[in-house]
């Protein structure tokens, strides 16, 4: 049965992000709020809580995960960034966007994409996601909590009690979140592929991109 920590979202209590924090270092998986919608997560570095995550979501090894990053300098370990990419993510960053980027030797090899060496990263807008992101002292492994064969994100904590109890061991509810996921954008690509339309606006980004025909 997943334990429900109930926190103010602008202001949450210290004590149950430690808690949740101490049972995502246990091999927990949890469902969190973001700037985009809610994600499930788990420790980065815990291959047995990664394999869970992808099952609970219904993807394979090939399904791009994500890094949630603290900050630019956080994502600047994870992932080999030149200028051009550095200026265009600083300008969304924190935001609801994910950014796929060449992984560097800090992320598992299993956690990349199998033939492109590649991860998406982003660092969130979000007060309670970047706490818990303090008190856990890495980035978390994440992906969008959108149920298999569906396409919307869950974004109602009750629901995701219903739905993911006996799957996830924690859930921290700082209320309703957006029904969008994230803008995905891929940086190895010239010039940048749109991949998802999401959350955040393309358009600040300042480029005209290629949309994804995947």
């Amino acid at each position: 049965m997943a334990q429900i920590f109930e926190v103010h979202p602008d202001n949450p209590q210290a004590r149950f992000l430690r808690q949740a924090a101490q049972i995502l270092s246990q091999g927990g998986i949890g469902a969190i709020p973001t700037d985009s919608s809610y994600a499930l997560v788990c420790q980065l570095d815990d291959k047995a809580a990664a394999e869970a995550l992808r099952r609970i979501r219904g993807v394979d090894e090939k399904h791009h995960m994500t890094l949630l990053c603290r900050d630019l300098s956080e994502l600047g370990a994870y992932a080999r960034v030149d200028n051009k990419q550095y200026r265009m993510i600083k300008t969304a960053t924190p935001g609801p966007f994910t950014f796929i980027l060449e992984a560097t030797k800090e992320v598992p090899r299993r956690l990349s994409h199998p033939s492109r060496r590649t991860i998406g990263l982003r660092v969130p807008d979000h007060r309670v996601t970047q706490d818990l992101l303090a008190i856990v002292g890495q980035p978390l492994l994440a992906t969008t909590l959108i149920p298999p064969g569906e396409h919307e994100p869950i974004n109602d904590p009750e629901n995701i009690a219903a739905r993911y109890d006996k799957l996830i061991q924690l859930i921290i509810d700082a209320g309703a979140c957006p029904m969008k996921p994230t803008t995905v954008v891929d940086l190895t690509a010239e010039p940048p592929v749109l991949v998802r339309r999401g959350c955040g606006d393309p358009a600040c980004l300042g480029l005209t991109l290629e949309e994804s025909t995947d």
